[in-house]
Protein backbone atom coordinates (compact mmCIF):
# COMPACT_ATOMS: atom_id res chain seq x y z
CA UNK A 1 0.00 0.00 0.00
CA UNK A 2 1.53 3.34 -0.83
CA UNK A 3 0.32 6.85 0.48
CA UNK A 4 -0.08 9.70 -1.91
CA UNK A 5 -1.28 13.00 -1.70
CA UNK A 6 -4.30 14.35 -3.72
CA UNK A 7 -5.15 18.09 -4.25
CA UNK A 8 -8.02 19.64 -4.42
CA UNK A 9 -9.15 22.37 -6.60
CA UNK A 10 -7.88 24.75 -4.38
CA UNK A 11 -4.46 23.16 -4.29
CA UNK A 12 -5.02 22.01 -0.69
CA UNK A 13 -3.59 18.68 -0.06
CA UNK A 14 -4.82 15.33 1.44
CA UNK A 15 -3.30 11.84 2.02
CA UNK A 16 -5.03 8.96 0.56
CA UNK A 17 -4.26 5.36 0.94
CA UNK A 18 -3.57 3.93 -2.16
CA UNK A 19 -3.71 0.54 -2.96
CA UNK A 20 -1.40 -0.49 -6.09
CA UNK A 21 -2.12 -2.61 -8.63
CA UNK A 22 0.59 -5.93 -8.87
CA UNK A 23 -0.74 -7.60 -12.16
CA UNK A 24 -0.78 -7.03 -15.61
CA UNK A 25 -2.23 -4.15 -16.91
CA UNK A 26 -2.92 -3.01 -20.59
CA UNK A 27 -2.44 0.62 -19.22
CA UNK A 28 0.94 2.63 -18.93
CA UNK A 29 2.27 3.23 -15.30
CA UNK A 30 3.83 6.43 -14.17
CA UNK A 31 7.33 5.71 -14.08
CA UNK A 32 7.80 7.66 -10.83
CA UNK A 33 5.28 5.89 -8.92
CA UNK A 34 6.47 2.44 -10.44
CA UNK A 35 10.32 3.60 -9.00
CA UNK A 36 9.47 4.84 -5.77
CA UNK A 37 6.96 1.06 -4.97
CA UNK A 38 10.39 -0.29 -5.71
CA UNK A 39 12.65 1.73 -3.64
CA UNK A 40 14.54 -0.54 -1.41
CA UNK A 41 13.05 -3.84 -2.50
CA UNK A 42 15.74 -4.54 -5.48
CA UNK A 43 19.20 -6.06 -5.53
CA UNK A 44 20.11 -4.38 -9.13
CA UNK A 45 18.50 -2.81 -12.02
CA UNK A 46 18.22 -2.13 -15.16
CA UNK A 47 16.04 0.52 -16.49
CA UNK A 48 15.19 1.14 -20.06
CA UNK A 49 12.83 3.75 -21.59
CA UNK A 50 11.97 7.18 -23.15
CA UNK A 51 12.76 10.50 -21.21
CA UNK A 52 11.06 13.65 -21.43
CA UNK A 53 12.09 14.89 -24.62
CA UNK A 54 11.73 11.43 -26.48
CA UNK A 55 15.38 10.15 -26.70
CA UNK A 56 15.93 6.32 -25.61
CA UNK A 57 17.44 5.98 -21.70
CA UNK A 58 19.80 3.75 -20.55
CA UNK A 59 20.77 3.12 -16.88
CA UNK A 60 22.13 -0.13 -14.83
CA UNK A 61 23.67 -1.03 -11.43
CA UNK A 62 25.59 -4.10 -13.57
CA UNK A 63 28.58 -3.29 -14.36
CA UNK A 64 28.99 -6.58 -16.33
CA UNK A 65 27.12 -6.26 -19.71
CA UNK A 66 27.12 -9.92 -20.07
CA UNK A 67 24.73 -9.77 -16.73
CA UNK A 68 22.85 -6.78 -18.51
CA UNK A 69 21.90 -9.21 -21.44
CA UNK A 70 21.40 -12.22 -19.83
CA UNK A 71 18.74 -10.68 -17.35
CA UNK A 72 16.93 -8.24 -20.56
CA UNK A 73 16.85 -11.86 -22.27
CA UNK A 74 14.90 -13.25 -19.56
CA UNK A 75 12.55 -10.56 -18.80
CA UNK A 76 11.85 -10.75 -22.61
CA UNK A 77 10.74 -14.58 -22.72
CA UNK A 78 9.18 -13.90 -19.48
CA UNK A 79 7.18 -11.09 -21.30
CA UNK A 80 6.54 -13.24 -24.70
CA UNK A 81 4.92 -16.23 -22.19
CA UNK A 82 2.60 -13.88 -20.61
CA UNK A 83 4.06 -14.83 -17.09
CA UNK A 84 3.42 -12.42 -14.30
CA UNK A 85 6.12 -11.66 -11.55
CA UNK A 86 6.84 -14.43 -9.17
Amino acid sequence: MAVTCIFDFWGLAYMSNVILFNGITKLDLDPDLVLENTKGKLEGVILIGYDKDGEEYFASTYADGGDVLWLLERMKLRLLKGEEEE
